[in-house]
Protein backbone atom coordinates (compact mmCIF):
# COMPACT_ATOMS: atom_id res chain seq x y z
CA UNK A 1 0.00 0.00 0.00
CA UNK A 2 1.32 3.77 -0.53
CA UNK A 3 2.06 6.35 1.94
CA UNK A 4 0.32 9.27 2.17
CA UNK A 5 3.23 10.93 0.96
CA UNK A 6 4.35 8.36 -1.96
CA UNK A 7 0.76 9.21 -3.26
CA UNK A 8 0.91 13.00 -2.80
CA UNK A 9 4.30 13.04 -5.01
CA UNK A 10 2.62 10.53 -7.41
CA UNK A 11 0.26 12.87 -8.25
CA UNK A 12 3.07 15.73 -9.09
CA UNK A 13 4.47 13.58 -11.50
CA UNK A 14 2.58 13.39 -14.58
CA UNK A 15 5.39 11.47 -16.85
CA UNK A 16 6.66 8.08 -17.57
CA UNK A 17 5.51 6.54 -14.40
CA UNK A 18 1.71 6.04 -14.75
CA UNK A 19 1.92 2.91 -16.68
CA UNK A 20 4.59 1.54 -13.98
CA UNK A 21 1.88 2.70 -11.43
CA UNK A 22 -1.04 0.98 -13.13
CA UNK A 23 0.81 -1.86 -12.98
CA UNK A 24 1.41 -2.05 -9.26
CA UNK A 25 -2.49 -1.40 -8.98
CA UNK A 26 -3.42 -4.07 -11.14
CA UNK A 27 -1.19 -6.63 -9.45
CA UNK A 28 -3.20 -5.69 -6.09
CA UNK A 29 -6.61 -6.31 -7.85
CA UNK A 30 -5.35 -9.83 -9.33
CA UNK A 31 -4.11 -10.76 -6.00
CA UNK A 32 -7.21 -10.00 -4.09
CA UNK A 33 -10.12 -10.03 -6.58
CA UNK A 34 -8.76 -12.50 -9.41
CA UNK A 35 -10.05 -11.67 -13.07
CA UNK A 36 -12.90 -10.96 -12.52
CA UNK A 37 -15.01 -7.86 -12.77
CA UNK A 38 -18.35 -7.35 -11.22
CA UNK A 39 -21.48 -5.16 -11.75
CA UNK A 40 -24.94 -5.15 -10.22
CA UNK A 41 -28.23 -5.64 -12.15
CA UNK A 42 -30.16 -2.63 -11.08
CA UNK A 43 -33.01 -0.68 -11.27
CA UNK A 44 -32.93 3.03 -10.80
CA UNK A 45 -35.71 4.87 -8.05
CA UNK A 46 -35.13 8.95 -8.10
CA UNK A 47 -37.69 8.97 -5.50
CA UNK A 48 -37.36 12.79 -5.77
CA UNK A 49 -35.09 14.98 -7.71
CA UNK A 50 -35.71 17.78 -5.19
CA UNK A 51 -32.91 18.82 -3.01
CA UNK A 52 -31.82 21.62 -0.43
CA UNK A 53 -28.46 21.64 -2.11
CA UNK A 54 -27.73 23.51 -5.00
CA UNK A 55 -24.20 22.09 -6.29
CA UNK A 56 -23.74 23.38 -9.86
CA UNK A 57 -22.64 20.29 -11.61
CA UNK A 58 -25.77 18.83 -11.14
CA UNK A 59 -28.77 17.80 -13.80
CA UNK A 60 -30.51 16.19 -11.34
CA UNK A 61 -32.07 18.77 -9.01
CA UNK A 62 -34.97 20.67 -10.15
CA UNK A 63 -36.62 23.63 -7.97
CA UNK A 64 -39.82 22.58 -6.73
CA UNK A 65 -40.85 25.66 -8.66
CA UNK A 66 -40.40 23.65 -12.20
CA UNK A 67 -42.84 21.60 -13.34
CA UNK A 68 -40.04 18.69 -13.61
CA UNK A 69 -40.18 18.43 -10.10
CA UNK A 70 -41.23 15.27 -8.62
CA UNK A 71 -42.05 12.73 -5.48
CA UNK A 72 -42.65 9.34 -6.86
CA UNK A 73 -45.78 7.84 -5.55
CA UNK A 74 -45.79 4.31 -4.14
CA UNK A 75 -47.08 3.20 -6.79
CA UNK A 76 -44.87 4.67 -9.53
CA UNK A 77 -41.98 2.82 -7.17
CA UNK A 78 -43.71 -0.20 -7.89
CA UNK A 79 -44.46 -0.05 -11.39
CA UNK A 80 -40.55 0.33 -12.09
CA UNK A 81 -39.69 -2.27 -9.48
CA UNK A 82 -41.74 -4.61 -11.89
CA UNK A 83 -39.57 -3.70 -14.55
CA UNK A 84 -36.74 -4.69 -12.88
CA UNK A 85 -37.87 -8.02 -11.70
CA UNK A 86 -39.05 -8.99 -15.23
CA UNK A 87 -35.44 -7.94 -16.71
CA UNK A 88 -33.86 -10.05 -14.09
CA UNK A 89 -32.73 -7.32 -11.66
CA UNK A 90 -31.31 -8.00 -7.96
CA UNK A 91 -31.22 -4.32 -6.90
CA UNK A 92 -33.28 -1.53 -6.48
CA UNK A 93 -30.88 1.91 -6.38
CA UNK A 94 -33.16 4.86 -4.46
CA UNK A 95 -31.66 8.09 -5.59
CA UNK A 96 -32.93 11.36 -4.09
CA UNK A 97 -32.38 14.97 -3.70
CA UNK A 98 -31.55 15.75 0.31
CA UNK A 99 -34.02 16.99 2.82
CA UNK A 100 -35.87 19.15 0.11
CA UNK A 101 -38.51 19.86 2.61
CA UNK A 102 -36.08 21.69 5.47
CA UNK A 103 -35.49 24.41 2.73
CA UNK A 104 -38.91 24.32 -0.02
CA UNK A 105 -42.65 24.72 1.41
CA UNK A 106 -43.71 23.21 -1.90
CA UNK A 107 -41.75 20.35 -1.40
CA UNK A 108 -42.71 19.63 2.44
CA UNK A 109 -46.42 20.01 1.09
CA UNK A 110 -45.47 17.26 -1.32
CA UNK A 111 -45.04 14.76 1.13
CA UNK A 112 -47.69 15.99 3.49
CA UNK A 113 -49.68 14.79 0.92
CA UNK A 114 -48.26 11.31 0.63
CA UNK A 115 -48.54 11.53 4.78
CA UNK A 116 -45.38 11.64 5.36
CA UNK A 117 -43.40 14.93 7.40
CA UNK A 118 -39.53 13.86 6.15
CA UNK A 119 -38.13 12.50 3.40
CA UNK A 120 -36.44 9.63 5.19
CA UNK A 121 -39.52 8.69 6.70
CA UNK A 122 -40.96 7.79 3.71
CA UNK A 123 -37.90 6.19 2.14
CA UNK A 124 -37.88 3.69 4.90
CA UNK A 125 -41.47 2.58 4.47
CA UNK A 126 -40.81 2.42 0.70
CA UNK A 127 -37.97 0.17 1.26
CA UNK A 128 -39.81 -1.88 3.04
CA UNK A 129 -42.50 -1.96 0.43
CA UNK A 130 -39.78 -3.27 -2.25
CA UNK A 131 -38.24 -5.83 0.14
CA UNK A 132 -41.55 -7.43 1.00
CA UNK A 133 -43.24 -6.88 -2.24
CA UNK A 134 -40.93 -7.69 -4.92
CA UNK A 135 -37.92 -10.34 -5.18
CA UNK A 136 -35.49 -6.84 -4.89
CA UNK A 137 -33.05 -5.60 -2.62
CA UNK A 138 -33.38 -1.90 -1.38
CA UNK A 139 -30.10 -0.10 -1.75
CA UNK A 140 -30.20 3.29 -0.68
CA UNK A 141 -28.40 6.48 -1.57
CA UNK A 142 -30.23 9.42 0.36
CA UNK A 143 -26.89 11.46 1.02
CA UNK A 144 -25.76 13.05 4.58
CA UNK A 145 -27.82 10.94 7.79
CA UNK A 146 -28.22 10.89 11.38
CA UNK A 147 -28.22 8.48 13.60
CA UNK A 148 -31.91 8.18 14.07
CA UNK A 149 -32.32 8.02 10.28
CA UNK A 150 -29.93 5.05 9.68
CA UNK A 151 -31.88 3.41 12.38
CA UNK A 152 -35.29 4.12 9.96
CA UNK A 153 -33.63 2.73 7.11
CA UNK A 154 -31.39 0.08 8.85
CA UNK A 155 -34.20 -2.92 8.52
CA UNK A 156 -35.19 -2.10 5.16
CA UNK A 157 -31.91 -1.50 2.98
CA UNK A 158 -29.23 -4.16 2.35
CA UNK A 159 -27.01 -1.68 1.60
CA UNK A 160 -26.50 2.34 1.72
CA UNK A 161 -24.22 4.90 0.20
CA UNK A 162 -23.13 8.57 0.21
CA UNK A 163 -20.28 9.68 -2.25
CA UNK A 164 -17.89 11.47 0.02
CA UNK A 165 -16.92 13.59 -2.95
CA UNK A 166 -14.42 15.60 -1.10
CA UNK A 167 -12.93 16.72 2.14
CA UNK A 168 -12.22 20.66 0.22
CA UNK A 169 -14.03 23.11 2.56
CA UNK A 170 -12.60 25.58 0.12
CA UNK A 171 -15.50 24.40 -2.72
CA UNK A 172 -17.60 25.79 -0.39
CA UNK A 173 -16.75 29.26 -0.71
CA UNK A 174 -18.65 31.82 -2.94
CA UNK A 175 -17.79 30.93 -6.62
CA UNK A 176 -17.40 27.19 -6.08
CA UNK A 177 -19.64 24.26 -6.39
CA UNK A 178 -20.74 23.28 -3.36
CA UNK A 179 -21.28 27.12 -2.11
CA UNK A 180 -24.93 27.07 -0.03
CA UNK A 181 -25.08 23.49 -0.02
CA UNK A 182 -25.31 22.40 3.84
CA UNK A 183 -25.05 18.76 3.16
CA UNK A 184 -21.72 18.87 1.60
CA UNK A 185 -19.93 20.16 4.06
CA UNK A 186 -17.26 17.80 4.47
CA UNK A 187 -17.62 17.30 8.20
CA UNK A 188 -21.32 16.63 7.58
CA UNK A 189 -20.39 13.75 5.15
CA UNK A 190 -17.20 12.04 7.35
CA UNK A 191 -19.72 12.15 9.85
CA UNK A 192 -22.33 10.19 8.15
CA UNK A 193 -19.60 7.89 6.88
CA UNK A 194 -18.58 7.21 10.59
CA UNK A 195 -22.28 6.95 11.88
CA UNK A 196 -22.69 4.01 9.25
CA UNK A 197 -19.43 2.37 9.97
CA UNK A 198 -20.83 2.41 13.95
CA UNK A 199 -24.32 0.65 12.92
CA UNK A 200 -22.50 -1.64 10.54
CA UNK A 201 -24.28 -0.75 7.28
CA UNK A 202 -22.08 -2.29 4.12
CA UNK A 203 -21.64 1.37 2.37
CA UNK A 204 -20.53 2.62 -0.65
CA UNK A 205 -18.79 6.05 -1.24
CA UNK A 206 -16.29 7.61 -3.33
CA UNK A 207 -14.51 10.67 -4.67
CA UNK A 208 -16.30 13.44 -7.52
CA UNK A 209 -12.93 13.74 -9.42
CA UNK A 210 -12.81 17.44 -11.64
CA UNK A 211 -14.85 19.43 -9.84
CA UNK A 212 -11.90 22.19 -8.82
CA UNK A 213 -10.32 19.48 -5.99
CA UNK A 214 -6.26 19.40 -5.78
CA UNK A 215 -4.51 16.27 -6.16
CA UNK A 216 -3.86 16.51 -1.76
CA UNK A 217 -7.29 17.24 -1.59
CA UNK A 218 -8.17 13.69 -3.42
CA UNK A 219 -5.46 12.12 -1.15
CA UNK A 220 -7.10 13.19 1.75
CA UNK A 221 -10.23 11.96 0.89
CA UNK A 222 -9.04 8.43 0.20
CA UNK A 223 -7.31 8.50 3.37
CA UNK A 224 -10.34 9.17 5.36
CA UNK A 225 -12.32 6.84 3.83
CA UNK A 226 -9.77 4.00 4.30
CA UNK A 227 -9.28 5.55 8.49
CA UNK A 228 -13.60 4.91 8.52
CA UNK A 229 -12.97 1.34 7.26
CA UNK A 230 -9.81 0.68 9.31
CA UNK A 231 -12.01 1.34 12.12
CA UNK A 232 -15.25 -0.46 11.26
CA UNK A 233 -14.91 -2.54 8.43
CA UNK A 234 -18.23 -1.32 6.69
CA UNK A 235 -16.27 0.33 3.18
CA UNK A 236 -17.96 -2.42 1.05
CA UNK A 237 -16.36 -0.14 -2.10
CA UNK A 238 -15.29 3.24 -3.31
CA UNK A 239 -16.21 4.42 -6.27
CA UNK A 240 -14.17 7.19 -8.22
CA UNK A 241 -16.64 9.09 -10.40
CA UNK A 242 -15.24 11.33 -13.42
CA UNK A 243 -17.05 14.80 -13.59
CA UNK A 244 -18.77 15.54 -17.00
CA UNK A 245 -20.13 18.87 -18.19
CA UNK A 246 -23.98 19.23 -19.39
CA UNK A 247 -25.66 21.76 -20.96
CA UNK A 248 -26.96 24.58 -18.22
CA UNK A 249 -25.18 23.71 -15.25
CA UNK A 250 -22.91 26.15 -13.72
CA UNK A 251 -19.85 24.68 -14.51
CA UNK A 252 -21.10 23.81 -18.51
CA UNK A 253 -17.78 24.95 -19.04
CA UNK A 254 -15.44 23.52 -16.11
CA UNK A 255 -12.69 21.05 -18.12
CA UNK A 256 -13.23 17.55 -17.65
CA UNK A 257 -10.34 15.26 -15.65
CA UNK A 258 -8.54 13.45 -18.40
CA UNK A 259 -8.11 9.93 -18.63
CA UNK A 260 -4.55 9.82 -17.33
CA UNK A 261 -6.49 12.27 -14.32
CA UNK A 262 -8.74 9.34 -13.72
CA UNK A 263 -6.22 6.34 -14.22
CA UNK A 264 -3.78 7.92 -11.89
CA UNK A 265 -6.53 8.89 -9.30
CA UNK A 266 -7.59 5.30 -9.62
CA UNK A 267 -4.26 3.15 -9.35
CA UNK A 268 -3.75 5.51 -6.27
CA UNK A 269 -7.31 4.38 -4.79
CA UNK A 270 -6.38 0.87 -5.41
CA UNK A 271 -2.94 1.04 -3.85
CA UNK A 272 -3.93 3.70 -0.83
CA UNK A 273 -7.41 1.72 -0.11
CA UNK A 274 -7.77 -1.88 2.17
CA UNK A 275 -7.50 -4.49 -0.73
CA UNK A 276 -10.40 -5.66 0.45
CA UNK A 277 -12.29 -2.65 -0.66
CA UNK A 278 -14.09 -3.29 -4.19
CA UNK A 279 -12.99 0.10 -6.30
CA UNK A 280 -15.99 0.63 -9.12
CA UNK A 281 -15.19 3.54 -11.63
CA UNK A 282 -18.36 4.01 -13.97
CA UNK A 283 -18.28 2.46 -17.61
CA UNK A 284 -20.95 5.29 -19.04
CA UNK A 285 -18.82 8.33 -18.42
CA UNK A 286 -16.10 7.57 -20.47
CA UNK A 287 -15.68 6.02 -24.09
CA UNK A 288 -12.40 4.67 -22.98
CA UNK A 289 -13.76 3.59 -19.54
CA UNK A 290 -11.96 -0.52 -20.60
CA UNK A 291 -8.73 1.32 -19.98
CA UNK A 292 -9.91 1.28 -16.07
CA UNK A 293 -9.06 -2.51 -15.94
CA UNK A 294 -5.88 -1.17 -16.35
CA UNK A 295 -5.71 0.95 -13.42
CA UNK A 296 -6.71 -1.69 -10.99
CA UNK A 297 -10.35 -1.54 -10.74
CA UNK A 298 -12.75 -4.93 -9.74
CA UNK A 299 -16.32 -3.60 -10.66
CA UNK A 300 -18.33 -1.77 -12.84
CA UNK A 301 -20.88 -0.68 -10.54
CA UNK A 302 -24.78 -0.80 -10.92
CA UNK A 303 -25.89 -1.15 -14.74
CA UNK A 304 -29.53 -1.07 -15.24
CA UNK A 305 -31.31 -2.72 -18.60
CA UNK A 306 -34.53 -0.73 -17.51
CA UNK A 307 -33.86 3.02 -16.56
CA UNK A 308 -31.45 5.23 -17.50
CA UNK A 309 -28.94 7.12 -15.52
CA UNK A 310 -30.95 9.91 -14.16
CA UNK A 311 -27.70 11.71 -12.55
CA UNK A 312 -26.24 11.86 -16.17
CA UNK A 313 -29.02 10.95 -18.16
CA UNK A 314 -26.62 11.81 -21.07
CA UNK A 315 -24.80 8.73 -20.88
CA UNK A 316 -26.55 5.92 -21.13
CA UNK A 317 -25.44 2.32 -19.49
CA UNK A 318 -23.81 -0.10 -21.53
CA UNK A 319 -25.21 -3.33 -22.99
CA UNK A 320 -24.27 -5.68 -20.30
CA UNK A 321 -23.26 -8.29 -22.86
CA UNK A 322 -21.15 -6.25 -24.81
CA UNK A 323 -19.47 -5.21 -21.77
CA UNK A 324 -19.12 -9.23 -20.49
CA UNK A 325 -17.23 -9.18 -24.12
CA UNK A 326 -15.54 -6.11 -23.91
CA UNK A 327 -14.36 -7.58 -20.88
CA UNK A 328 -13.32 -10.87 -21.86
CA UNK A 329 -11.44 -9.58 -24.58
CA UNK A 330 -9.29 -7.00 -21.69
CA UNK A 331 -8.41 -10.43 -20.27
CA UNK A 332 -10.99 -10.84 -17.28
CA UNK A 333 -14.50 -11.85 -16.92
CA UNK A 334 -17.74 -10.17 -15.95
CA UNK A 335 -19.74 -11.41 -13.22
CA UNK A 336 -23.16 -10.36 -11.19
CA UNK A 337 -23.36 -9.63 -7.78
CA UNK A 338 -25.83 -8.20 -5.55
CA UNK A 339 -25.69 -4.85 -3.90
CA UNK A 340 -24.02 -5.53 -0.72
CA UNK A 341 -21.25 -8.00 -1.07
CA UNK A 342 -20.85 -11.67 -0.28
CA UNK A 343 -18.21 -10.52 2.91
CA UNK A 344 -21.29 -9.49 4.58
CA UNK A 345 -23.46 -12.21 4.11
CA UNK A 346 -21.02 -14.48 4.45
CA UNK A 347 -18.34 -13.31 7.26
CA UNK A 348 -19.92 -10.20 8.51
CA UNK A 349 -23.93 -11.12 8.97
CA UNK A 350 -24.14 -8.70 11.99
CA UNK A 351 -24.05 -5.84 9.39
CA UNK A 352 -27.01 -6.57 7.72
CA UNK A 353 -30.74 -6.62 9.44
CA UNK A 354 -31.79 -10.79 9.87
CA UNK A 355 -35.13 -10.11 7.00
CA UNK A 356 -32.71 -8.50 4.50
CA UNK A 357 -29.82 -11.00 5.09
CA UNK A 358 -32.24 -13.87 4.47
CA UNK A 359 -33.56 -12.88 1.60
CA UNK A 360 -30.47 -11.83 0.14
CA UNK A 361 -29.14 -14.90 1.18
CA UNK A 362 -31.15 -16.48 -0.69
CA UNK A 363 -30.90 -14.61 -3.87
CA UNK A 364 -27.06 -15.27 -3.50
CA UNK A 365 -27.62 -18.70 -3.43
CA UNK A 366 -29.87 -18.74 -6.61
CA UNK A 367 -27.34 -16.80 -8.56
CA UNK A 368 -24.90 -20.09 -8.06
CA UNK A 369 -21.89 -20.98 -6.45
CA UNK A 370 -19.38 -18.48 -8.86
CA UNK A 371 -21.31 -15.69 -8.22
CA UNK A 372 -21.47 -16.51 -5.02
CA UNK A 373 -17.56 -16.94 -4.60
CA UNK A 374 -16.69 -13.84 -7.32
CA UNK A 375 -16.87 -10.52 -5.12
CA UNK A 376 -16.16 -11.50 -1.76
CA UNK A 377 -12.09 -10.98 -2.21
CA UNK A 378 -9.48 -13.71 -1.48
CA UNK A 379 -11.77 -16.31 0.41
Amino acid sequence: MLTADQARYLGEVQGSDLRDLMQQAATVKLQYWGDTVTYSRKVFVPLTNMCRDTCTYCTFVKHPSSPEANIMTPEQVMRTARQGEKTGCKELLFSLGEKPELRYEQAKAALATLGYSSMVSYLADACEMVLQESTLLPHVNAGTLSDEEIDQLRPYAASMGMMLETTSRRLMKEGQPHYGCPDKAPVQRLRTLERAGQKKIPFTTGLLIGIGETWEERIEALEAINESHARHGHIQEVIIQNFQRKPGIGMENHPEPTLDDMLRTLAVARLILSPEISLQAPPNLSERHMEYLSAGINDWGGISPVTIDFINPQHRWPVIDELAQSTQLAGQKLEERLTVYPSYLRDKTDFVDPAVLSKSQGLWEQMGSSASLQSGGSL
